[in-house]
């Protein structure tokens, strides 16, 4: 009889998984917020305390806190909340303040948790996503992807060409040098105008502090888009609306966590679909 053969790489990847990344995908966190438990010994496998890099399987043990973590090794498609955040709403669970959460309300989730996909402070308003998957909210969230967030500004004042070349090719902030990809005026009434930008990275108070750089009030801050996800028109300030399995589907394509649907004619030669449609929520 000759020798058994060796599992090839991929197999090995197929029948494990990282354990923080099996966290997240479970609902109990971001990434990055397992690899900080599972850093503080929060985390153990099999009996044994976890270290950052073990990988999991089915049948294995883990506890976090000592509390024993069922894992789903069936795939679920993750949900997907859209909210139409209002100013007034702080994007975090516990406040010293006490201010409203946007958590606050969310419908409940069994056996794991709504993970906010970025943040918006808390005097601005716009589209704010959930999600149950840590790798969603991580692969829209990590500033290394690059997601586009498109913002509705309102200043007090016009901004010069000058200027506004001058957001385009970047101004040096306090963390580093930050810029816009694109800016186009919006219109507006006397010294009130309204102007629409993207950004790529989402940090603090990102847009606010690049305007305070010119020396320009912001008013009004909005976001109406993040990614492939638009505001729809229809959703008001304070409303929520959950993507459809067909949209959440579409969305984890476009992230690169899904490959796209064959064609029925497609399916036959074994090629797939070259440009996956967008997500349809949110296109008003």
């Amino acid at each position: 009889m000759g020798r058994p053969l060796k599992a090839a790489p991929e197999d090995l990847e197929a029948q494990s998984e990282k354990l923080h990344k099996a966290l997240a995908t479970a609902g109990l966190g971001s990434r990055r917020e397992m690899e900080e438990l599972i850093e503080q010994g929060r985390v153990s496998l099999n009996g044994q305390p976890a270290k950052v890099g073990d990988r999991v399987k089915a049948g294995d043990l883990v506890k976090v806190n000592g509390r024993l973590v069922k894992l789903n090794w069936k795939k679920q498609a993750p949900r997907v909340l859209i909210y139409h955040k209002p100013e007034g709403e702080i994007v975090s669970r516990d406040d010293p303040e006490g201010r409203i959460s946007v958590f606050a309300g969310l419908p409940s989730v069994r056996g794991g948790r709504w993970i906010s996909i970025g943040r918006l402070d808390f005097n601005t308003e716009g589209l704010l996503m959930f999600t149950t998957s840590g790798e969603l909210a991580n692969r829209l969230s990590h500033p290394r992807y690059e997601v586009e967030r498109e913002y509705a500004v309102r200043i007090v004042g016009t901004l010069t060409r000058e200027q506004m070349d001058a957001l385009l090719q970047g101004v040096e902030l306090e963390d580093g040098l930050a810029n816009v990809e694109t800016i186009v005026p919006g219109g507006g009434e006397g010294i009130n105008q309204w102007y629409r930008l993207v950004i790529k990275e989402g940090r603090n108070r990102e847009v606010r502090r690049l305007f305070e750089h010119l020396g320009l009030t912001v008013s009004r801050l909005i976001r109406v888009r993040y990614g492939p996800v638009a505001m729809p028109t229809r959703l008001k300030r304070g409303m929520r609306e959950e993507m459809s399995e067909q949209d959440v589907s579409a969305l984890m394509v476009w992230c690169g966590l899904e490959k796209p649907p064959r064609t029925a004619s497609a399916a036959g030669r074994g090629r797939e679909e070259r440009a996956p449609r967008k997500p349809r929520a949110g296109r008003g």
